[in-house]
């Protein structure tokens, strides 16, 4: 697993609030700009083996809160490292491999300029499901945040405030990430800024998919509304991640839980019901999208952007 080295990325790191650097300190990180908010020392703890780089003031993140969560002795990973915590033999059936994420992380890494590219993965608390080549390729330097702690997360931040200075990175990572924000067009133009010029994001949204996460999912995107919110990106590829059959499949396994009142009985009917996933395979994309769990987007940075007109002749679906 290849992680950029600590001492880079806190060399790198900016205020969140006024992107001025920051002072390391024993403990914390201050803002070296004397009229900003956080310019008092200690003003960005550090909770457990985690920078807490986020602006408190404008963010939804309880500062108490995540520092107690994070700073305890049992800090290793907020999130369970398999789906709902589950063993690996069910997980996979519950949750099988991501082969469109897999094939576009793969296209993102050809992308790169080379040697020591940099790559920023938001929600980066663990490993997503298709992209762990982006933590084995030794030629990339990965740099991962989210507003808890995780196994391979190096700092904590809110993505509506990323704490790096503008075309500061190669690539960046934001795999079911952007219906937890409370505004994705803010963080879509945050990960444009910390992009360098031509620089490459991958991005996977859902579309049709129950509640998950409680207080903390906003948002759905259907194909046309993803494209637009990346509209400042040159398209390289887009598409659904999985079709009506899995939606279908999703939709059975809540209506159980409903009627059940067991999310346990909802999970099990859902393994019974497995091969609803391979009619899928069976449904052409211009009708998947019309019915899709979610969409991916693999974009390239431009300083042009799609016009709302161009938006209503990009649609695809079946009712075209």
């Amino acid at each position: 697993m290849v992680l950029a080295d600590v001492n880079a990325i806190e060399r790198l790191l900016v205020c969140p609030r006024c992107l001025a650097p920051l002072l390391a300190r024993p403990g914390g990180f201050n803002c070296t700009r004397p009229d900003c908010l956080y310019h008092a020392p200690l003003a960005f703890p550090v909770a457990g083996r985690w920078p807490v780089l986020v602006d408190f003031e404008r963010s939804v993140v309880d500062r108490e809160a995540l520092i107690a969560t994070s700073g305890g002795t049992n800090s290793q990973g907020a999130r369970p490292l398999g789906a709902d915590g589950l063993p690996a033999p069910l997980r996979r059936i519950l949750k099988p491999a991501n082969r469109a994420a897999a094939r576009n992380i793969d296209l993102l890494l050809r992308g790169l300029p080379g040697r020591a590219s940099r790559l920023l993965v938001v929600g980066g608390a663990t490993v997503g499901n298709g992209v762990g080549a982006i933590y084995r390729d030794p030629h990339v330097q990965v740099i991962g945040f989210d507003i808890v702690g995780g196994p391979v997360t190096q700092l904590i931040a809110d993505a509506h405030q990323i704490p790096l200075p503008p075309a500061s990175v190669d690539a960046v990572l934001v795999q079911a990430v952007l219906e937890h924000v409370l505004d994705p067009p803010r963080v879509v133009a945050e990960i444009h800024r910390v992009l360098r010029d031509r620089g490459l994001v991958y991005a996977e949204t859902p579309f049709l998919q129950q509640v998950h996460a409680g207080a903390h999912d906003f948002t759905r995107f259907t194909a046309s509304g993803h494209r637009y919110l990346f509209r400042r990106f040159e398209e390289l590829a887009a598409g659904p991640i999985t079709g009506p059959g899995t939606q279908l499949l999703l939709s059975v396994d809540h209506l159980v839980r409903g009627l059940a009142r067991s999310a346990l009985a909802g999970r099990a009917t859902r393994a019974l019901l497995f091969w609803l996933r391979a009619l899928d395979a069976w449904v052409p994309e211009r009708y998947a999208m019309d019915d899709a769990t979610a969409f991916y987007f693999l974009g390239r940075k431009r300083d042009g952007e799609m016009s709302a007109a161009e938006i209503l002749t990009y649609y695809r679906g079946a009712q075209s």
